[in-house]
């Protein structure tokens, strides 16, 4: 009998050691939200969502290899609440694990991460943003691929991709992708920052290569800034897209405010360019003013209620264009929860 119990005690002590060297966490988001935008003299009220968070079902986990050394994967799928809808384009087809797909070995050298993955050129337009790049008040809605068809202003496929470690606040990542024969998708970029104390700023550079019927390489370089004084953040950033003969320079000025259980978000956004590619030819494409409020109030940990107003005032322009030159007023009310 005591035999058995001691086999069933060791049993039990094994598995709880096993159990402790890998885990595999569920998490999500669900953000919906009542949106009217004007644009011009046409409004539409729609029931929308991500004003506030991006919805996103995910699974993620880590197995403990031992000497240091860690293996995790990351799959995440964005999905639409509204409609229940669940994952969307990756860029050429639709996928269900839209917004990530990776596996990684991780240790005292950093990270090697491979997969569908956020680009490096990316970060410093979510994080140094008041808005994030969610929601009516987000100055992301202005950036553009100025008509290249490249799909990396957010994510890409088939990358490879490094993190470097923990180096005293300097973080940094480099990362490439092939087009495997897909148009827009050839990228290389890299980034590196330092956070420390209330400072935070970061520099990104990325080009995605001429592939298919694309007149030239899109290159993207970007810059970021933040300081925190507790109850107060200010933000900045800077960037400048290229492609061919067309390009957009972006500025962005923005605060996050601490008030009792809430946040207060302001921002500025300005943006001018030219399109002169051929089948274009618009002066002035890309002139943009945006001018951003918000409050998001948590009513906990996890859940919070939301109210944004925006406004975006274009010149008119001339010729053919994809770019809207109509003027664009928005405001939402939401909730979101994540979990």
């Amino acid at each position: 009998m005591k035999k058995s119990l001691l086999a069933l005690a060791a049993l039990t002590a094994f598995a709880g050691v096993a159990s402790a060297q890998s885990s595999v966490t569920v998490f999500g988001v669900v953000d919906l939200n009542a949106r009217s935008t004007k644009t011009g003299s046409t409004t539409l009220k729609t029931l929308s969502q991500d004003g506030n968070a991006s919805s996103r079902l995910g699974f993620r986990g880590v197995e403990d290899l031992g000497g240091g050394m860690r293996a995790g994967f990351w799959l995440e799928a964005g999905h639409s609440p509204d409609t229940g809808v669940a994952g969307g384009s990756n860029g050429f087809a639709t996928a269900f694990f839209n917004r990530r797909a990776t596996v990684s070995l991780l240790g005292g050298f950093g990270e090697v991460r491979l997969g569908r993955d956020y680009t490096p050129t990316f970060w410093n337009y979510t994080v140094f943003d008041p808005f994030g790049t969610n929601g009516v008040g987000s100055h992301s809605a202005i950036l553009s691929t100025l008509g290249s068809t490249a799909v990396t202003l957010v994510r890409d496929n088939n990358t490879i991709g490094y993190f470097l470690p923990a180096m005293g606040g300097v973080y940094g990542q480099v990362q490439a992708a092939p087009s495997e024969g897909l148009q827009g998708e050839k990228y290389v970029g890299g980034r590196l920052g330092y956070a420390g104390g209330p400072v935070n700023v970061a520099g990104a550079f990325g080009k995605t290569y001429k592939t298919g019927t694309m007149l030239a390489d899109y290159k993207d370089v970007n810059f970021g800034a933040s300081y925190n004084l507790g109850f107060l953040t200010l933000m900045g950033q800077y960037s400048k897209r290229d492609y061919s003969k067309a390009d957009q320079k972006t500025v962005m000025l923005g605060t996050n405010i601490a008030v009792g259980a809430g946040t207060i978000k302001l921002s500025f956004a300005k943006s001018s360019g030219d399109n002169k590619n051929p089948a274009v030819a618009v002066l002035k494409a890309y002139d943009v003013t945006k001018i951003a409020g918000g409050y998001v109030h948590d009513l906990s940990k996890r859940t919070a209620v939301y109210a944004h107003l925006a406004k975006e005032n274009r010149p008119a322009v001339t010729g053919v264009q994809t770019e809207s030159s109509a003027d664009v007023t928005a405001y939402e009310f939401g909730i979101r929860h994540s979990f």
